[in-house]
């Protein structure tokens, strides 16, 4: 039998140094840099809470603090706000801010990469599964992938990751999985392979950065080699939990913005401004004109 317990918390791990927006990030974490008004984090979030995630972790770093701080109330804004009658922003603020007790923060003290930083969150998490959201990944679709993500698990039980397809001969630049039987709005997996070699992958479905895992990940974790970068790597452990559990993976069908580097970045913020109403007519003119005049 495969687990099927309601998936009620999410990892964020927002350790990273974030040092491909240097000089930016030296005093500004990578998550809180905005994609038109709104934190790539909050777009993360609310992502999770769409697909009813009760409680949200974020495995944190030095000179992270301000995320923390960001999902508290402000007190002196607050006040300021309420003085100055500032309504709709007081309802902007009190609907972004989490209910008491349903957010939790724990410390990565050294960079050993992803599946350290799931490990981090193990007491946090305990015996139950968990969803793992890289924040960088922001997704735009007409259902959000985590949502989608749950519902497959409900059918499927066991380990559920996120896919999307790419250019076959792109593949050798992600992690890919193989394609076996339908299961729901998805199929199950038959291997992961970390940056196959150029003509070895075994489709063109990439890991995108969404998963849903059972907590027998975590004893692996700890009991796990460095790998590629000397560092401790998800896809390892996610490789031999497969050998007992079966893993689904959900196709989403959407965009993906890797906010974690600047070309996604940008893209990201031109899709989300061209999406609001408030926006788009102040912007799409200039926008067609700056592209026209490219030489």
């Amino acid at each position: 039998m495969t687990d099927k317990r309601k998936v009620r918390k999410a990892v964020f791990p927002v350790a990273g140094l974030g040092t491909r927006f240097l000089p930016a990030t030296k005093a500004v974490p990578k998550e809180m840099l905005t994609v038109v008004d709104k934190p790539v984090i909050q777009y993360v979030v609310d992502e999770a809470l769409e697909a009813g995630i009760e409680h949200l972790i974020f495995v944190t770093g030095r000179s992270k603090a301000v995320i923390e701080d960001y999902f508290d109330i402000q007190v002196e804004l607050d006040q300021t706000l309420r003085e100055r009658n500032k309504r709709a922003e007081i309802e902007l603020l009190e609907a972004i801010l989490p209910k008491a007790g349903t957010t939790s923060f724990t410390r990565q003290q050294a960079p050993l990469g992803l599946g350290h930083a799931v490990w981090c969150a193990r007491d946090l998490v305990g015996n139950e599964p968990f969803a793992l959201l890289l924040p960088d990944m922001i997704m735009k679709g007409e259902k959000g992938c985590l949502k989608g993500m749950v519902e497959l698990y409900e059918h499927s039980g066991g380990n559920v990751i996120a896919v999307e397809e790419c250019a076959p001969d792109q593949a050798h630049k992600y992690g890919i999985v193989g394609v076996g039987d339908r299961v729901g709005d998805g199929f199950k997996i038959t291997k992961m392979v970390e940056k196959p070699a150029p003509g070895t992958a075994p489709s063109n479905f990439f890991i995108n950065g969404r998963y849903i895992l059972q907590p027998n990940i975590f004893p692996i974790l700890e009991r796990q080699e460095r790998g590629a970068g000397n560092e401790i790597q998800l896809t390892d452990g996610m490789v031999k939990l497969s050998g007992e559990q079966p893993f689904a993976a959900y196709h989403f069908r959407g965009e993906t913005f890797d906010c974690g580097a600047k070309d996604g970045f940008i893209l990201a913020n031109v899709a989300f401004a061209l999406e609001r109403a408030d926006i788009r007519p102040t912007v799409e003119g200039p926008l067609k004109t700056l592209l026209h005049g490219l030489k």
